[in-house]
């Protein structure tokens, strides 16, 4: 029984895979079920049908109550993926919760004003302020022909000091490689056997000046580390094979985008910035990495506002070319950089996907930070979600027994 109801999981998520290309994001199983799912297809009626059943199933499975509360709330999401698919229309702040286990709300735009001060007192110059800051992006961002060999030696400097927060499975390793036109900015693949491969798409580096985030974000400690750890502690320790998945748009991606968005922190604390510089030093790549970090921290305060340029799109009713002017107003950005955003909230697979960064890192870092900010307590708890597989309803009623 118990591994009936973890097999129907991984093939509803498959055959989900079949009718949503890129819904499976990573996929180290059993090769006999990735066959049924392909010459065995269900129509979207049925996936719905699969799901519903699947999901009512759970409590009688035997499984343990941690891992059929991890896969009640996959199941969720992947039901209401299948709804979508059949055509149900839905608000979108209810595909939001079905999706990632959040409810989500617009920010704070006296908030976002606030930081454009503080932004304007820190950064040299007079006028515009976005022009300002495109100034010393582009002063910053790292060239297309040194990319590579700059992300590769940030990544390599990161290897060597993950085992300060867990050991790395051995043969582990990651290929980076280049691309255009695509609607994100990076995207780890993970292939199992502790390998990923990490596309960098170039048309949207224009504030590549961080470099650090993204190779700790895709890499170490972030979403290739996580797959390593949680494919040996998970699957082949404790066989808990639904691991070997991982799906778009489900509770699992917003515990894993918000321990990504913040891994830098965990791993390298404050002094990101000078770190970095010191490192690419040694190649011939020059940036300010102080005024990097201190930017870094006041812009990451904006971000929110790519949730509220969703919900505006999907739930108000703005048009493409005004949803892009919001972005580029509160987040400082270029035309051609909001735009870009906007392509990302409009593609059918990640229209909603911003939500993972902007609450995952909100819940993420509360967690982390419960009763402190020392930063040896949030290694050892950024361990724990590398090693364990946490849902978002659970993060939060830990931060509510915090409370009382």
């Amino acid at each position: 029984m118990t591994e009936q109801a973890v097999r129907d999981y991984l093939l509803l998520g498959l055959r989900i895979g079949e009718h949503v290309p890129g819904f499976v994001d990573s996929w180290f199983g059993d090769p006999a079920l990735g066959e049924t799912a392909a010459t065995r297809p269900r129509t979207p009626p049925e996936l719905v049908r699969d799901a519903t059943e699947l999901r009512e199933r759970l409590a009688d499975s035997g499984l343990s109550p941690s891992r059929r509360r991890y896969l009640g709330a996959q199941v969720v999401a992947l039901e209401c993926t299948a709804r979508r698919l059949v055509g149900e229309p839905m608000p979108f702040t209810t595909e939001a919760r079905a999706y990632f286990d959040v409810d989500v709300s617009t920010g704070d735009a006296d908030e976002y004003q606030s930081v454009h001060d503080e932004i304007h007192e820190l950064l040299p110059g007079t006028g515009d302020l976005r022009a300002r800051l495109a100034e010393f992006t582009a002063r910053n961002t790292i060239p297309e022909h040194q990319l590579h060999r700059a992300v590769r030696a940030v990544s390599d400097a990161l290897r060597e000091r993950v085992s300060e927060l867990v050991h790395l499975p051995d043969g582990e390793g990651v290929t980076y490689e280049l691309v255009r036109d695509k609607p994100w900015h990076a995207f780890n693949l993970y292939h199992g056997g502790f390998r990923s491969t990490i596309t960098l798409n170039v048309d949207a580096g224009k504030n590549l000046a961080a470099l650090p985030l993204l190779a700790t974000h895709e890499a170490y400690p972030g979403h290739h580390a996580e797959h390593c750890v949680k494919e040996a502690e998970l699957v082949t320790r404790r066989g808990e094979v639904e691991h070997v998945i991982s799906l778009v748009n489900t509770p699992q991606c917003l515990v894993s985008e918000g321990m990504a968005e913040v891994a830098h922190r965990a791993l390298l604390g404050d002094g990101w910035g000078r770190w970095t510089s010191t490192v690419l030093a040694e190649y011939g790549i020059h940036i300010e990495g102080e005024m990097i970090e201190r930017l870094h921290r006041l812009w990451a305060r904006l971000l929110p506002a790519r949730q509220d340029a969703a919900l505006l799109l999907h739930d108000h009713g703005w048009d493409a070319d005004a949803t892009a002017a919001y972005l580029g107003r509160w987040l400082l950005l270029p035309d051609d950089r909001a735009h870009h955003m906007v392509r990302f909230l409009t593609d059918p697979l990640w229209r909603a996907y911003t939500v993972s960064y902007i609450e995952g890192t909100r819940l993420v870092s509360r967690w982390l930070e419960i009763d402190t900010a020392d930063h040896a307590t949030v290694r050892d708890r950024y361990r724990r979600l590398l090693r364990e597989p946490f849902v978002p309803s659970s993060l939060r009623e830990q931060l509510a027994g915090s409370a009382t």
